[in-house]
C-alpha cells in the first residue's frame, strides 16, 4: 500500500452488540476516484457488513449535522442511495455552518477500523488509548534516586562556588572579613568529595555520604548550621532507595529540625528561618500530582520570597541594608539543585582558589639555630609558677600589680596573676636571672621554664610544615592528663599561645575558618585525657563544638574564647595543677568575663550602624559585635576605640599590633594611649594578624 493510501484510508464505526452506533471521526477523501476504488474492493471482499456500518455512519453524522429541516433531509437521501464517504461530506458541506462545524469536529480523530481482504475475518478493532500528555514542567520525575542527587549536588555547590563573593559581601559590618560564602561553599566542596567516587543510585546511601562529608568538612556557622541541615534530612532518608515528593518534603523537615537544635539560641531572620519557611511552604503544596520538579520549583520560588523579608526580621540586616548572607548562601545551593534538575548545565565562572592548598614548606635547623657566634635576638621566655611563703611576705595582702611593674620594666609580654598562694608568670626578657632573684624574695618555685625564643620560633616553624593530605594522624595515646588547642593566625599570636602551654595551634581566625576535620586532626595529635579548645573567634565556635561531639579519645571542653585576646587571658590564668577539668573550665570561662576586646579595621562601603555614619575608606572601631567609632584617620579610631574599651575599672591594656601596622605607628600609638590613660599598664606585642591593624585586650 502506498504512503498516499495509508494517509486516506476512510474510517468505519465501532459497534457494540446490542447498541446503537454511535458518530465518529469522519475523514476527508480527496479524490473521488480514491473513494470508488476503495468502494469496490469493499463489494469484490463480500464486506456487506462495512456497508451496513457505513450507512449507519452517514445517518448518524447526517443527524447530528443536521440544523435545518433542509440539511436533513439531504442526509436521509444520502443513507438511501449508500453513497461514499465522499459523497456525504459533499452534500453537507451545503447545509449551514454550524453542520460543518460539528463534521469537522468528529472528522479529528475517533477509532479507525482496519478491513482485511478476508471477508470473513473481517472484525472492527478497538485502537488502543494514546499516551497521556505530560503537564509541563511535571518533568514525571515523581522519584528521587541517587544518582540524581548526586548531579544537583554538584550543581549546588558549583552555582554557589560562583557566586561565595557575593555571599562573603553581604556583611552587616562594611569591614573585608566576610566569609560566609567560602564558609558554605567550602562545607559543601567537602561533601562533593565524598561521593566523588560514589557509583550509587540509593538515595539515602548517598545522602548519608554528602552529609558526613558535609558534617567534617564543615566551616564557620553557617556552614555548620549548612551541614546539620543536610545531616538531618539524611536521617529523614534513611532505608530509603528512592524518594517521592512527600517522603523527600518530610526529610528536609527533619533537616530544618535539626539545624534548629544545632544551635544554643535560634535567631529569626537568618538562614534558619529561610530553610524553615522555604520547606514549609513547599511541603504544604505537595499533592498526588506532585513531583520532584515542582518540590523544587516552590521550594527555590518561597527561599527568594523569604531571603527577602528577613532584613525585615532582623534590625541590624535592615540598618546595614543586606539580606542574611547564610540564608544567600542556601538559596544559591538548592537554586543550583533545581537548576540541573529542570536540565540546565551549570558553569564554574568563579576564580576561586582553595583554601586548603598547602602552604610553602619552612626549613628548620632547630640546635644549629643558635650557634657560638649567634646574637642573642629573641630573649628568653620565661615561665614560673611560685609559692608564696608565709615567712617571707603577707600571702593573702601580696601584691600582684607591683610584680607585673616590676617585670615590665624588665621584659614584655607579662602575665602574672594570683591563685591563693600560688602565683603564674609569663615574661619575655633578656635577664630571666633577675626574675629568678626577684620572686625568690617572695616565694620558691613550683616549676621554671626559660626558653631561648630563637630556637623556640624556629622549632615552631618546623612543625608548622603541613603534612600530606592523605596521612592523617593516629590518636596519640594519653600520656598527660591536660592538653591545649588553640586556633590562631599571625606568628607573633602562635608564639604567645605556645608559650602559654599550647599543644596544637589550628591556623584559622576571621576569614580562614578552621573545619571540623581540622579540630580533629589536631585533638588526635594532643596525648591528653582532657583537651581545652580555644577557638577564638565567634564563627569557629560552633565548628569546634561539632568536633568535640564527634572525637571520642579524650573528653574536650570548648572554651568560648570569641577573639584571640580573650583566648589570651583565659588561657594565661589557667591553673592545671587543679584535679578537676570542670573547675579548670570554669575559670578560664570566668576570667573572660572581665576582659573587654576590640580591633580597628578599615571600611569597604558606606553605611550608618548605631547610629554611626561611615564613609568608605574610614576605619571603624568594633566591640563586641558593636561599631563604636568611625574616622578617616587610623590614629584617631584607634584612640577612639581605647576610651571606650577601658571604661570602668580597666587597668591593663594588651595591644597586637598587625601585619598592616608598623613600629613607628606603634610609638605613636602608645603614647597617645598614655594620654588617654595615664595610670594603665599597655603592652604591646608583635601578633603578625591580618586583617585587623591592631586588636585591643582590656582588663
Amino acid at each position: 500500500m502506498s504512503e498516499e493510501m495509508n494517509k486516506q484510508q476512510p474510517i468505519d464505526a465501532v459497534e457494540k452488540p446490542g447498541t446503537e452506533a454511535k458518530p465518529v471521526a469522519v475523514k476527508t477523501v480527496t479524490s473521488a476516484s480514491a473513494a470508488t476504488k476503495k468502494t469496490s474492493t469493499a463489494k469484490k471482499t463480500g464486506a456487506s457488513k462495512s456497508k451496513t456500518t457505513t450507512q449507519k455512519m452517514a445517518k448518524s453524522a447526517a443527524e447530528a449535522a443536521a440544523k435545518t429541516a433542509e440539511s436533513a433531509k439531504k442526509a436521509l437521501k444520502i443513507v438511501a442511495e449508500s453513497k461514499t464517504v465522499a459523497s456525504i461530506k459533499s452534500a453537507v458541506t451545503e447545509t449551514k455552518n454550524a453542520a460543518v462545524a460539528k463534521i469537522e469536529e468528529y472528522s479529528k480523530g475517533k477509532s479507525k477500523i482496519k478491513k482485511t481482504t478476508n471477508a470473513k475475518n473481517a472484525k472492527p478493532k478497538t485502537v488502543a488509548k494514546p499516551k497521556r500528555t505530560k503537564k509541563k514542567n511535571s518533568g514525571g520525575i515523581k522519584y528521587l534516586g541517587g544518582m540524581l542527587l548526586m548531579k544537583m549536588a554538584r550543581g549546588g555547590a558549583m552555582l554557589l562556588r560562583s557566586n561565595a563573593e557575593e555571599v562573603n559581601k553581604l556583611n552587616v559590618f562594611p569591614v573585608p572579613d566576610g566569609d560566609t560564602g567560602d564558609n558554605m561553599r567550602m562545607t559543601i566542596e567537602s561533601g562533593i568529595a565524598a561521593i566523588e567516587n560514589m557509583d550509587s543510585d540509593n538515595l539515602a546511601e548517598v545522602m548519608r555520604t554528602l552529609s558526613h562529608g558535609m558534617l567534617l568538612g564543615a566551616r564557620g556557622n553557617s556552614g555548620v548550621i549548612l551541614s546539620q541541615f543536610f545531616a538531618g534530612t539524611a536521617k529523614g532518608l534513611e532505608g530509603k532507595d528512592q524518594a517521592d515528593p512527600a517522603t523527600f518534603g518530610h526529610a528536609l523537615e527533619m533537616g530544618v529540625k535539626q539545624a534548629y537544635a544545632s544551635v544554643m539560641t535560634p535567631t529569626e531572620g537568618t538562614v534558619l528561618t529561610v530553610a524553615r519557611e522555604s520547606v514549609e511552604y513547599a511541603v504544604s503544596r505537595v499533592t498526588p500530582e506532585s513531583t520532584i520538579r515542582t518540590l523544587f520549583a516552590d521550594l527555590v520560588k518561597e527561599m527568594h520570597a523569604s531571603l527577602e523579608r528577613t532584613p525585615e526580621i532582623l534590625a541590624v540586616l535592615k540598618e546595614a541594608d543586606v539580606v542574611d548572607s547564610g540564608g544567600a548562601g542556601l538559596l544559591y545551593i538548592m537554586d543550583g539543585f533545581n537548576r540541573v534538575l529542570n536540565g540546565e548545565e551549570i558553569v564554574d565562572t568563579s576564580a576561586a582558589v582553595s583554601a586548603s592548598a598547602p602552604a610553602p614548606a619552612v626549613s628548620a635547623v632547630l640546635f644549629d639555630a643558635f650557634g657560638s657566634d649567634s646574637e642573642m635576638t629573641y630573649g628568653y621566655c620565661t615561665e614560673l609558677l611560685v609559692r608564696l611563703q608565709s615567712k617571707k611576705t603577707d600571702v593573702h595582702a601580696f601584691d600582684v600589680d607591683a610584680l607585673k611593674v616590676f617585670l615590665a620594666s624588665i621584659g614584655d609580654s607579662v602575665v602574672a596573676f594570683q591563685t591563693d598562694s600560688i602565683v603564674k608568670i609569663h615574661v619575655h626578657t633578656f635577664t630571666p636571672e633577675k626574675v629568678l632573684a626577684h620572686c625568690r624574695e617572695f616565694g620558691e618555685f613550683l616549676t621554671v621554664k626559660i626558653e631561648n625564643m630563637s630556637l623556640q620560633h624556629t622549632s615552631q616553624l618546623e612543625d608548622a610544615k603541613p603534612e600530606p593530605a592523605e596521612e592523617k594522624p593516629e590518636s596519640a595515646p594519653a600520656s598527660k592528663k591536660y592538653g591545649v588547642v588553640a586556633v590562631c593566625i599571625g606568628e607573633g599570636i602562635e608564639q604567645l599561645y605556645r608559650e602559654f602551654g599550647t599543644d596544637e595551634i589550628v591556623q584559622g581566625g576571621q576569614t580562614q575558618n578552621p573545619s571540623t576535620n581540622d579540630f580533629l586532626d589536631a585533638f588526635a595529635k594532643v596525648p591528653a585525657e582532657h583537651i581545652f579548645v580555644f577557638p577564638n573567634n565567634g564563627n569557629i565556635l560552633m565548628a569546634a563544638q561539632q568536633a568535640a561531639e564527634l572525637y571520642d579519645k579524650a573528653t574536650i571542653h570548648v572554651i568560648p574564647s570569641k577573639n584571640i585576646g580573650t583566648g589570651y587571658v583565659a588561657l594565661s590564668t589557667a591553673d592545671f595543677s587543679e584535679e578537676d577539668p570542670e573547675a579548670i573550665a570554669l575559670g578560664m570561662t570566668e576570667a573572660m568575663k572581665r576582659v573587654t576586646a576590640g580591633y580597628i579595621s578599615p571600611s569597604i562601603r558606606d553605611a550608618e550602624i548605631n547610629g554611626v555614619q561611615i564613609k568608605k575608606g574610614d576605619t571603624i572601631g568594633i566591640v563586641e559585635k558593636q561599631i563604636v567609632v568611625s574616622e578617616t584617620d587610623r590614629m584617631a579610631a584607634a584612640c577612639g576605640l581605647v576610651k571606650k574599651i577601658m571604661e570602668g575599672d580597666k587597668f591593663m591594656l594588651t595591644v597586637f599590633r598587625g601585619k598592616d601596622a608598623d613600629a613607628a605607628e606603634q610609638e605613636a600609638l602608645n603614647a597617645a594611649i598614655s594620654d588617654i590613660c595615664p595610670d594603665a599598664e599597655v603592652y604591646f606585642m608583635d601578633g603578625g594578624q591580618e586583617i585587623y591593624p591592631y586588636i585591643f585586650v582590656a582588663e
